[in-house]
């Protein structure tokens, strides 16, 4: 799967992790909650 740019940019955030649950990319950030996304 390619990972949009958005994703990118999200995972270059201090305290963000790439995780990958059910066959979808999600970036999450426990220091600033606001910074979700989600992609396929």
């Amino acid at each position: 799967m390619k990972v949009r740019n958005s994703l990118r940019s999200l995972k270059a955030q201090p305290g963000a992790q790439v995780v990958r649950r059910r066959g979808r990319t999600y970036v999450i950030n426990k220091r600033n909650p606001r910074l979700k996304a989600r992609q396929g």
